[in-house]
């Protein structure tokens, strides 16, 4: 595997060809702020316009050829993912701070996404339907959208580049990728292993640098037919906005500000456990955590108190160490970021346990995990997603109130339950505002065969991943033919 340095210079590849900048970015550690992974490209303008000049390009061959050929490349790529799953969990945890242990097992998902999405390429299957006109029958079939641009998070930097990448290359459209500047290496070893399996010149155009410039020119290209971003709710919507005036088909996710509800006749150590990983685990840096926990007043104090003691289990320190559970906040940023919303908590009357920062042997972005308690519905810290180890608790009277709670917030990404009662549970699964529904399970974790998508503010367009993924990824056709009668 490439080996990571400060001398190490890494390109974009356009058309085939790894192409270097003028600009270069230093990717840095969150654990070790004095460990640099190496000096990666940032894409000019003119760059991208290449980029998806070679996507429009490929196009003809790579979607008019044989799904068999796409089946070979993605399977291959999810075996060598696979293969290499210990090597790429540790330039994950390295660049982007998540442990180790999650770090590989993002690793292992990266490759059954490959894998799912290379059977993808053969059960796009269509339908065909007797007219009602006398010899004629009808077709309708999915092809390709055409030049999808790829606009990826830093919190999941290989999982999601696959779940978007792997469904666009199966049903035959071309890619231009900009992964987020924060974790260019791992979107580089990602591209390089879709190379390696066979994928042919210019059919994945891989653009890294800001998102001003990168993002900026794939949104308006009226070259680009589709545009799949994950990311802020702020930058989602400009997304969406130049994307749409272009003519793009557009998919966005944006975030969550997702409820784990517990009733009072719920499995509280359970019910701790779920909230305890859906909240810290990843760092909280995952748009499904439970940043939200809402409690009836009979169990609050007990509930508090079982996560706090759980909390104490935790140890934040360096990604790359075996024994870290939770590890640095992704950068400098970030870390202000997360810190401003704890202040503001403390400021507003809720008292705060943990959130402190965490010393250890080497400079990186260490955050202790925060529970903020004694909140009210209206504090900034239960409207706003704080996208770190922060969870607020809400105290409410009874299952109606902390459904109203739950609900009532601008986005709809993920919701969880804890009951023992059959009909809470069926009711919250049907009333609950969110495009997920979690019962005795955390609020994060998903399924790669599974769609995943919310409502509200959280989501825009179609359904990712899963067999949802080719309304996203495929124009609908329908063809008349007429055979004529024989001779």
């Amino acid at each position: 595997m490439t080996a990571y340095g400060p001398e190490t210079t890494f390109d974009n590849l356009i058309g085939g060809r790894w192409v270097p900048a003028q600009q270069r970015r230093e990717n840095i550690s969150p654990s070790d702020t004095s460990d640099v992974l190496g000096r990666f490209a940032r894409a000019g303008a003119e760059d991208v316009e290449a980029a998806i000049a070679a996507a429009r390009a490929a196009l003809p061959d790579w979607s008019y050829g044989t799904v068999q050929r796409r089946f070979d490349v993605l399977d291959t790529a999810g075996t060598l993912v696979r293969e290499r799953a210990d090597e790429l969990g540790a330039l994950l945890a390295r660049e982007e701070g998540k442990p180790l242990a999650e770090a590989r097992a993002e690793a292992v998902r990266a490759a059954q996404l490959l894998k799912f999405f290379a059977g993808e390429t053969l059960r796009n299957t269509g339908e065909v339907v007797e007219s009602v006109r006398p010899g004629l029958t009808v077709e309708m079939t999915h092809e390709p959208v055409g030049v999808v641009g790829v606009i990826t998070p830093w919190n999941f930097p290989i999982a999601i580049p696959a779940w978007k990448i792997a469904p666009a290359l199966a049903f035959g459209n071309t890619v231009v990728f900009k992964p987020a500047e924060l974790v260019p290496a791992s979107a580089h070893a990602l591209v390089s292993i879709l190379v390696e399996a066979g994928l042919p010149a210019g059919v994945l155009n891989l653009v890294m640098g800001s998102g001003r410039v990168v993002g900026d020119v794939l949104s308006h290209s009226p070259e680009v037919d589709a545009v799949t971003f994950t990311g802020s709710a702020a930058v989602g919507a400009g997304v969406i906005a130049a994307a749409t005036a272009s003519g793009a088909k557009v998919q966005a996710e944006m975030g969550g500000k997702n409820p784990l509800v517990v009733l009072g006749d719920a499995d509280l150590p359970a019910a701790a456990d779920a909230a305890v990983n859906g909240a810290f685990f990843s760092t909280g840096q995952r748009c499904t955590a439970s940043s939200r926990l809402i409690v009836t007043a009979d169990v609050h104090d007990e509930f508090v108190d079982l996560v706090l003691e759980r909390m104490g289990r935790l140890r934040v320190g360096d990604a790359r160490d075996p024994e870290t559970t939770v590890g640095p906040v992704v950068s400098a940023e970030q870390l202000e970021q997360d810190r401003a919303y704890i202040d503001g908590a403390a400021a507003e009357g809720a008292t705060v346990h943990g959130g402190h920062r965490v010393q250890a042997d080497a400079e990186g972005y260490f955050l202790a995990p925060a529970l903020v308690t004694d909140t009210t519905e209206e504090m900034t810290i239960n409207r706003e997603e704080v996208f770190g180890p922060v969870a607020s608790v809400i105290r409410v009277a009874d299952y109606e109130e902390a459904l109203a709670v739950a609900n009532r917030t601008p986005f709809g990404l993920s919701a969880g339950i804890f009951t023992r009662s059959l009909a809470h549970a069926a009711d919250f699964r049907r009333r609950a505002q969110a495009g997920m529904v979690m019962v005795n399970a955390p609020t994060a974790g998903v399924d790669y065969h599974a769609s995943f998508g919310g409502r509200k503010g959280s989501s825009f367009g179609p359904r990712e991943q899963g067999r949802a993924a080719r309304e996203f990824f495929t124009v609908h056709k329908t063809a008349y033919i007429n055979a004529g009668a024989p001779e």
